[in-house]
Protein backbone atom coordinates (compact mmCIF):
# COMPACT_ATOMS: atom_id res chain seq x y z
CA UNK A 1 0.00 0.00 0.00
CA UNK A 2 1.31 3.46 -0.92
CA UNK A 3 0.86 5.80 2.03
CA UNK A 4 0.32 9.52 1.51
CA UNK A 5 1.20 11.59 4.58
CA UNK A 6 -0.32 14.93 5.55
CA UNK A 7 1.97 17.48 3.88
CA UNK A 8 3.21 20.77 5.26
CA UNK A 9 0.40 23.09 4.24
CA UNK A 10 2.78 25.98 3.79
CA UNK A 11 1.84 27.72 7.05
CA UNK A 12 4.49 26.35 9.39
CA UNK A 13 1.82 24.46 11.34
CA UNK A 14 2.33 21.06 12.92
CA UNK A 15 -1.22 19.73 12.58
CA UNK A 16 -4.62 20.00 10.95
CA UNK A 17 -8.11 18.83 11.85
CA UNK A 18 -10.15 16.68 9.48
CA UNK A 19 -13.32 18.60 8.68
CA UNK A 20 -14.79 16.45 5.90
CA UNK A 21 -13.66 13.56 3.75
CA UNK A 22 -14.57 14.11 0.11
CA UNK A 23 -13.74 10.50 -0.79
CA UNK A 24 -14.22 7.09 0.81
CA UNK A 25 -12.32 3.81 0.88
CA UNK A 26 -12.70 1.99 -2.44
CA UNK A 27 -13.06 5.18 -4.51
CA UNK A 28 -10.98 5.74 -7.65
CA UNK A 29 -9.44 9.23 -7.67
CA UNK A 30 -7.65 11.35 -10.24
CA UNK A 31 -4.51 13.41 -9.76
CA UNK A 32 -5.25 16.70 -7.94
CA UNK A 33 -8.82 15.63 -7.11
CA UNK A 34 -9.78 17.10 -3.70
CA UNK A 35 -9.69 14.30 -1.13
CA UNK A 36 -10.31 15.97 2.20
CA UNK A 37 -11.10 19.36 3.72
CA UNK A 38 -8.89 20.14 6.72
CA UNK A 39 -8.90 23.00 9.19
CA UNK A 40 -5.66 24.54 10.35
CA UNK A 41 -5.30 27.26 12.90
CA UNK A 42 -5.73 29.79 10.14
CA UNK A 43 -7.76 28.50 7.23
CA UNK A 44 -9.80 25.74 5.65
CA UNK A 45 -7.76 23.86 3.06
CA UNK A 46 -8.59 21.11 0.59
CA UNK A 47 -5.86 18.48 0.18
CA UNK A 48 -5.70 17.09 -3.38
CA UNK A 49 -4.70 13.59 -4.45
CA UNK A 50 -0.99 13.33 -5.24
CA UNK A 51 -1.65 10.50 -7.72
CA UNK A 52 -4.40 8.63 -9.48
CA UNK A 53 -5.51 5.33 -8.04
CA UNK A 54 -7.80 3.41 -5.73
CA UNK A 55 -8.20 4.49 -2.12
CA UNK A 56 -7.43 1.57 0.18
CA UNK A 57 -7.45 3.26 3.58
CA UNK A 58 -8.32 6.55 5.27
CA UNK A 59 -6.20 7.03 8.38
CA UNK A 60 -8.36 9.55 10.25
CA UNK A 61 -12.01 10.29 10.93
CA UNK A 62 -13.89 13.57 10.75
CA UNK A 63 -12.98 15.72 13.74
CA UNK A 64 -9.62 14.05 14.39
CA UNK A 65 -6.40 16.08 14.54
CA UNK A 66 -3.63 14.80 12.29
CA UNK A 67 0.02 15.78 12.72
CA UNK A 68 1.97 17.03 9.71
CA UNK A 69 3.82 14.04 8.30
CA UNK A 70 1.39 11.47 9.75
CA UNK A 71 -0.35 8.92 7.47
CA UNK A 72 -3.43 10.38 5.80
CA UNK A 73 -4.46 8.18 2.86
CA UNK A 74 -3.42 4.72 1.69
CA UNK A 75 -3.41 4.02 -2.06
CA UNK A 76 -3.63 0.54 -3.50
CA UNK A 77 -0.25 -0.66 -4.71
CA UNK A 78 3.35 -1.26 -3.55
CA UNK A 79 5.10 1.44 -1.54
CA UNK A 80 8.01 2.97 -3.43
CA UNK A 81 11.40 2.38 -1.77
CA UNK A 82 12.36 6.04 -1.97
CA UNK A 83 9.86 8.70 -0.87
CA UNK A 84 9.47 11.34 -3.52
CA UNK A 85 8.19 14.90 -3.65
CA UNK A 86 4.43 14.75 -3.24
CA UNK A 87 3.82 18.24 -4.70
CA UNK A 88 0.39 18.64 -3.15
CA UNK A 89 -1.22 21.61 -1.52
CA UNK A 90 1.09 24.52 -2.26
CA UNK A 91 3.25 23.42 -5.14
CA UNK A 92 6.23 21.11 -4.88
CA UNK A 93 6.90 20.29 -1.28
CA UNK A 94 9.39 17.90 0.20
CA UNK A 95 7.29 15.82 2.57
CA UNK A 96 8.74 15.13 6.00
CA UNK A 97 7.75 11.52 6.27
CA UNK A 98 10.93 9.87 7.55
CA UNK A 99 10.26 7.35 10.30
CA UNK A 100 12.77 7.57 13.11
CA UNK A 101 13.73 4.18 14.51
CA UNK A 102 15.43 4.56 17.87
CA UNK A 103 16.38 0.89 17.79
CA UNK A 104 19.38 1.84 15.69
CA UNK A 105 21.47 4.45 17.50
CA UNK A 106 25.02 5.08 16.32
CA UNK A 107 27.55 6.09 18.98
CA UNK A 108 30.98 6.56 17.46
CA UNK A 109 31.49 3.56 15.19
CA UNK A 110 29.58 1.15 17.41
CA UNK A 111 25.91 0.37 16.85
CA UNK A 112 23.89 -0.12 20.00
CA UNK A 113 20.58 -1.94 20.16
CA UNK A 114 17.75 -0.49 22.24
CA UNK A 115 13.96 -0.72 22.38
CA UNK A 116 12.65 -0.10 18.88
CA UNK A 117 10.48 2.99 18.53
CA UNK A 118 9.20 3.79 15.07
CA UNK A 119 7.67 7.25 14.93
CA UNK A 120 7.91 10.33 12.76
CA UNK A 121 9.23 13.64 14.16
CA UNK A 122 5.74 15.17 14.37
CA UNK A 123 4.48 12.20 16.40
CA UNK A 124 7.49 12.39 18.73
CA UNK A 125 6.80 16.09 19.25
CA UNK A 126 3.18 15.31 20.11
CA UNK A 127 4.28 12.63 22.59
CA UNK A 128 6.61 15.11 24.27
CA UNK A 129 3.82 17.69 24.45
CA UNK A 130 1.40 15.19 26.03
CA UNK A 131 4.09 13.70 28.26
CA UNK A 132 3.63 10.22 26.77
CA UNK A 133 6.35 7.55 26.92
CA UNK A 134 6.74 6.16 23.39
CA UNK A 135 8.47 3.03 24.65
CA UNK A 136 5.21 1.97 26.33
CA UNK A 137 3.16 2.19 23.11
CA UNK A 138 2.58 -0.52 20.53
CA UNK A 139 2.27 1.15 17.15
CA UNK A 140 -0.76 0.42 15.01
CA UNK A 141 0.64 1.97 11.85
CA UNK A 142 2.45 0.28 8.96
CA UNK A 143 5.32 -1.96 10.15
CA UNK A 144 4.60 -1.08 13.76
CA UNK A 145 4.87 2.65 13.28
CA UNK A 146 3.46 4.73 16.17
CA UNK A 147 0.78 7.12 14.94
CA UNK A 148 -0.55 10.35 16.41
CA UNK A 149 -3.75 8.52 17.32
CA UNK A 150 -1.73 5.95 19.29
CA UNK A 151 -0.13 8.75 21.28
CA UNK A 152 -3.45 10.47 21.99
CA UNK A 153 -5.05 7.22 23.16
CA UNK A 154 -2.09 6.57 25.46
CA UNK A 155 -2.40 10.08 26.85
CA UNK A 156 -6.08 9.55 27.63
CA UNK A 157 -5.39 6.24 29.37
CA UNK A 158 -2.70 7.83 31.55
CA UNK A 159 -5.11 10.35 33.00
CA UNK A 160 -5.53 9.30 36.63
CA UNK A 161 -8.65 11.29 37.47
CA UNK A 162 -11.19 13.31 35.50
CA UNK A 163 -10.48 17.04 35.41
CA UNK A 164 -14.16 17.97 35.51
CA UNK A 165 -16.86 16.70 37.81
CA UNK A 166 -19.58 14.60 36.20
CA UNK A 167 -22.58 16.71 35.27
CA UNK A 168 -20.66 20.00 35.50
CA UNK A 169 -21.40 20.76 31.86
CA UNK A 170 -20.53 19.83 28.31
CA UNK A 171 -16.82 19.06 27.82
CA UNK A 172 -15.32 19.77 24.42
CA UNK A 173 -11.84 19.49 22.95
CA UNK A 174 -10.22 22.60 21.55
CA UNK A 175 -9.97 22.58 17.77
CA UNK A 176 -8.69 24.81 15.01
CA UNK A 177 -8.06 28.40 16.01
CA UNK A 178 -8.73 27.88 19.72
CA UNK A 179 -6.34 24.94 19.85
CA UNK A 180 -3.66 26.98 18.09
CA UNK A 181 -4.23 29.86 20.52
CA UNK A 182 -3.80 27.52 23.48
CA UNK A 183 -0.51 26.20 22.11
CA UNK A 184 0.75 29.71 21.29
CA UNK A 185 -0.11 31.03 24.74
CA UNK A 186 1.68 28.10 26.39
CA UNK A 187 4.75 28.75 24.25
CA UNK A 188 4.68 32.43 25.16
CA UNK A 189 4.38 31.65 28.88
CA UNK A 190 7.28 29.20 28.75
CA UNK A 191 9.67 31.29 26.66
CA UNK A 192 9.09 35.00 27.20
CA UNK A 193 9.94 37.26 30.14
CA UNK A 194 7.08 39.78 29.86
CA UNK A 195 6.82 43.18 31.49
CA UNK A 196 3.83 45.51 31.00
CA UNK A 197 3.86 49.29 31.29
CA UNK A 198 0.66 51.36 31.18
CA UNK A 199 -0.18 54.99 30.51
CA UNK A 200 -2.89 57.22 29.06
CA UNK A 201 -3.00 59.27 25.88
CA UNK A 202 -5.06 62.47 25.99
CA UNK A 203 -6.80 62.44 22.60
CA UNK A 204 -9.19 65.32 23.30
CA UNK A 205 -7.73 67.31 20.41
CA UNK A 206 -8.01 64.47 17.91
CA UNK A 207 -10.19 65.53 15.01
CA UNK A 208 -13.73 64.19 15.22
CA UNK A 209 -14.25 61.30 12.83
CA UNK A 210 -10.60 60.21 12.91
CA UNK A 211 -10.10 56.49 12.27
CA UNK A 212 -8.78 55.55 15.71
CA UNK A 213 -7.29 52.18 14.77
CA UNK A 214 -5.51 53.59 11.73
CA UNK A 215 -4.24 56.45 13.86
CA UNK A 216 -2.84 54.06 16.47
CA UNK A 217 -1.11 52.03 13.74
CA UNK A 218 0.55 55.20 12.47
CA UNK A 219 1.64 56.03 16.02
CA UNK A 220 3.18 52.55 16.39
CA UNK A 221 5.18 53.13 13.20
CA UNK A 222 6.51 56.41 14.61
CA UNK A 223 7.32 54.69 17.90
CA UNK A 224 9.22 51.94 16.08
CA UNK A 225 11.25 54.54 14.20
CA UNK A 226 12.22 56.14 17.51
CA UNK A 227 12.92 52.82 19.28
CA UNK A 228 13.73 50.04 16.74
CA UNK A 229 14.22 47.51 19.57
CA UNK A 230 10.44 47.15 19.85
CA UNK A 231 10.07 46.25 16.16
CA UNK A 232 12.22 43.14 16.32
CA UNK A 233 12.42 39.35 16.55
CA UNK A 234 14.32 37.52 19.24
CA UNK A 235 15.71 33.98 19.34
CA UNK A 236 16.06 32.95 22.96
CA UNK A 237 18.05 29.81 22.17
CA UNK A 238 20.80 31.55 20.22
CA UNK A 239 20.32 34.82 22.14
CA UNK A 240 20.18 36.76 18.90
CA UNK A 241 17.82 39.54 17.90
CA UNK A 242 16.95 40.98 14.52
CA UNK A 243 15.96 44.65 14.30
CA UNK A 244 13.52 44.85 11.43
CA UNK A 245 13.32 47.69 8.95
CA UNK A 246 9.74 47.11 7.80
CA UNK A 247 6.93 47.54 10.31
CA UNK A 248 4.44 44.71 9.85
CA UNK A 249 1.63 44.99 12.38
CA UNK A 250 -0.23 41.90 13.53
CA UNK A 251 -3.82 42.99 14.16
CA UNK A 252 -5.72 40.90 16.70
CA UNK A 253 -9.20 40.18 15.28
CA UNK A 254 -11.83 38.59 17.51
CA UNK A 255 -14.27 36.04 16.09
CA UNK A 256 -16.62 33.28 17.22
CA UNK A 257 -14.04 30.73 16.08
CA UNK A 258 -11.27 32.30 18.18
CA UNK A 259 -8.57 34.93 17.84
CA UNK A 260 -6.97 35.60 14.46
CA UNK A 261 -3.91 37.81 13.91
CA UNK A 262 -3.57 38.78 10.23
CA UNK A 263 -0.68 41.07 9.35
CA UNK A 264 -0.76 44.56 7.86
CA UNK A 265 2.46 44.61 5.82
CA UNK A 266 4.67 47.68 5.49
CA UNK A 267 2.40 49.89 7.60
CA UNK A 268 4.80 52.84 7.31
CA UNK A 269 3.95 53.29 3.64
CA UNK A 270 0.17 53.09 3.98
CA UNK A 271 -2.29 55.96 4.18
CA UNK A 272 -5.13 55.95 6.72
CA UNK A 273 -7.45 55.02 3.87
CA UNK A 274 -5.24 52.06 2.91
CA UNK A 275 -5.07 50.92 6.53
CA UNK A 276 -8.85 51.06 6.93
CA UNK A 277 -9.33 49.08 3.72
CA UNK A 278 -6.92 46.41 5.02
CA UNK A 279 -8.63 46.29 8.43
CA UNK A 280 -12.11 45.91 6.91
CA UNK A 281 -10.86 43.29 4.48
CA UNK A 282 -9.33 41.26 7.31
CA UNK A 283 -12.55 41.40 9.31
CA UNK A 284 -14.54 40.04 6.38
CA UNK A 285 -12.03 37.34 5.45
CA UNK A 286 -11.70 36.23 9.08
CA UNK A 287 -15.48 35.91 9.28
CA UNK A 288 -15.51 33.73 6.16
CA UNK A 289 -12.28 31.89 7.06
CA UNK A 290 -10.77 32.91 3.74
CA UNK A 291 -7.65 34.79 4.86
CA UNK A 292 -4.70 33.69 2.68
CA UNK A 293 -2.03 31.88 4.76
CA UNK A 294 0.55 34.47 3.67
CA UNK A 295 -1.42 37.17 5.51
CA UNK A 296 -0.65 35.51 8.85
CA UNK A 297 3.12 35.60 8.47
CA UNK A 298 5.76 38.23 9.05
CA UNK A 299 4.34 40.27 11.95
CA UNK A 300 7.00 42.37 13.69
CA UNK A 301 4.81 43.92 16.42
CA UNK A 302 1.17 43.36 17.45
CA UNK A 303 -1.79 45.65 18.13
CA UNK A 304 -4.70 44.50 20.29
CA UNK A 305 -7.59 46.96 20.27
CA UNK A 306 -9.49 45.17 23.06
CA UNK A 307 -11.07 48.43 24.20
CA UNK A 308 -13.54 48.15 21.33
CA UNK A 309 -15.30 45.64 23.59
CA UNK A 310 -14.38 46.54 27.19
CA UNK A 311 -11.46 47.00 29.53
CA UNK A 312 -9.06 49.81 30.33
CA UNK A 313 -5.72 48.10 30.89
CA UNK A 314 -4.33 44.61 30.32
CA UNK A 315 -1.13 42.62 30.09
CA UNK A 316 -1.28 41.55 26.41
CA UNK A 317 0.56 38.35 25.49
CA UNK A 318 3.52 38.43 23.11
CA UNK A 319 3.80 35.75 20.43
CA UNK A 320 7.45 34.83 19.76
CA UNK A 321 9.63 35.69 17.97
CA UNK A 322 8.13 39.19 18.37
CA UNK A 323 9.16 41.23 21.40
CA UNK A 324 6.25 43.66 21.88
CA UNK A 325 2.48 44.10 21.74
CA UNK A 326 0.47 47.28 22.32
CA UNK A 327 -3.01 47.05 23.79
CA UNK A 328 -5.56 49.86 23.49
CA UNK A 329 -8.25 50.04 26.16
CA UNK A 330 -11.68 51.60 26.06
CA UNK A 331 -11.65 55.35 25.39
CA UNK A 332 -13.33 57.28 28.18
CA UNK A 333 -13.92 60.77 29.54
CA UNK A 334 -11.89 61.57 32.65
CA UNK A 335 -11.45 64.56 34.92
CA UNK A 336 -7.82 65.68 34.62
CA UNK A 337 -5.73 68.53 35.96
CA UNK A 338 -4.65 70.81 33.12
CA UNK A 339 -2.87 74.12 33.57
CA UNK A 340 -3.98 74.23 37.19
CA UNK A 341 -7.62 73.59 36.36
CA UNK A 342 -9.84 70.52 36.34
CA UNK A 343 -11.08 69.60 32.89
CA UNK A 344 -12.99 66.74 31.32
CA UNK A 345 -10.66 65.13 28.78
CA UNK A 346 -10.94 62.23 26.33
CA UNK A 347 -8.50 59.52 27.35
CA UNK A 348 -7.19 56.37 25.62
CA UNK A 349 -5.55 53.86 28.02
CA UNK A 350 -2.52 52.04 26.61
CA UNK A 351 -0.80 48.84 27.78
CA UNK A 352 2.58 47.87 26.32
CA UNK A 353 3.99 44.40 27.02
CA UNK A 354 7.61 43.81 26.04
CA UNK A 355 10.04 40.90 26.28
CA UNK A 356 12.59 42.01 28.85
CA UNK A 357 15.15 39.54 27.46
CA UNK A 358 15.52 41.67 24.35
CA UNK A 359 14.12 45.10 25.31
CA UNK A 360 15.18 47.37 28.16
CA UNK A 361 12.73 49.29 30.30
CA UNK A 362 14.10 52.54 28.90
CA UNK A 363 13.53 51.44 25.32
CA UNK A 364 9.99 50.31 26.09
CA UNK A 365 8.96 53.48 27.92
CA UNK A 366 10.52 55.72 25.27
CA UNK A 367 8.55 53.81 22.64
CA UNK A 368 5.34 54.25 24.62
CA UNK A 369 6.06 57.94 25.20
CA UNK A 370 6.56 58.43 21.45
CA UNK A 371 3.27 56.66 20.69
CA UNK A 372 1.45 58.87 23.21
CA UNK A 373 3.04 62.04 21.83
CA UNK A 374 1.98 61.07 18.30
CA UNK A 375 -1.63 60.39 19.38
CA UNK A 376 -1.84 63.65 21.30
CA UNK A 377 -0.41 65.79 18.47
Amino acid sequence: MKIFHLPDLGEGLAEAEIREWLIKEGDIVKVDQPMVSVETAKALVEVPAPQAGKIEKLYAKNGEVVQTGAPLVGFEGEEEPVRKDKGTVVGSLEESGTILDSGDMIIGSAKQQSTTIKAMPAVRALAKQLNVDLTAITGTGPQGQITAEDVKKASQKSTHAPMFQKGAGAVESLHGVRRAMSIAMTQSHQEIVPVTVMDDADITNMVKGTDITARVIQAIVIGAEAEPSLNAWYDGKSMERCLLKEVNIGLAVDSDEGLFVPVIKDAANRTPKDLRAAIDSFKQSVKSRSVPPSDFHGATITLSNFGMIAGRYANPIIIPPMVAILGCGKIREAVMARNGKMEIRRVMPLSLTFDHRAVTGGEATRFLATVIKSLEA
